[in-house]
């Protein structure tokens, strides 16, 4: 059974995808077991599944996240986190939900977002988890379903007016409430095992 997708791309985006000598469609090809054409035209990249591979081998909602993250800003080097592991996402968010049809509030959210020289993102990046990219009127996220979320009520928050303090205070208690909960799943696990160990050596 053969299975049809099309994601559209900018035309500044196309060579990206595509890749020098054709390497990044080929890589996301043999990997995700897909094949992909691109009307460099049109800027639509038809991905459909690989001819005679087994249902196992074919990635085909992971490749249609690649893509559509490289098509969003991402380099085809980050868009690949997506294959790390099966629990990543690839989740999109339209400023325009925020700022209606204006350019100019379009361009005041985005910069909030940014940050001067880039911290704001950065910061998010780093206290979330999720790699991010800002390009057009989108935000673009990669990572595990927990971190896709703290980014996304970050950006919520700075798109709602809120101060970058109180979004990297968020973030920072969200990371010491993970921090206190794996600790806490840690000691768990190990009274559990100490706690067979003693049955262990009552029977014996």
């Amino acid at each position: 059974m053969s299975f049809q997708h099309n994601v559209k791309l900018p035309r500044e985006r196309i060579a990206v995808l595509i890749g020098k000598g054709g390497r990044v469609k080929q890589d996301i090809e043999k990997r995700c077991g897909v094949a992909i054409e691109v009307d460099s035209e049109s800027g639509d990249a038809v991905i459909t599944t690989g001819e005679n591979k087994p249902v196992e081998q074919i990635e085909m909602f992971k490749a249609v996240e690649i893509i559509s993250a490289i098509s969003r800003g991402f380099s085809p080097q980050r868009a690949m986190r997506l294959l790390e592991e099966e629990e990543m996402l690839f989740q999109q968010i339209d400023l325009r939900d925020y700022t209606g049809r204006s350019p100019s509030a379009l361009e005041r959210v985005k910069g909030r977002i940014i940050g001067e020289g880039g911290k704001s993102r950065r910061t998010i990046e780093e206290l979330s988890g999720a790699s991010m990219s800002v390009y057009g009127h989108t935000v673009s996220l990669i990572g595990t379903y927990h971190e896709v979320r703290l980014a996304t009520d970050a950006i919520d928050m700075l798109c709602r007016g809120s101060m970058h303090k109180s979004v990297y205070n968020m973030l920072q208690e969200a990371r010491r409430r993970d921090k206190m909960d794996r600790m806490r799943l840690w000691e768990d696990d190990k009274r559990d095992v100490e706690e067979s160990e003693i049955m262990e050596e009552k029977e014996t």
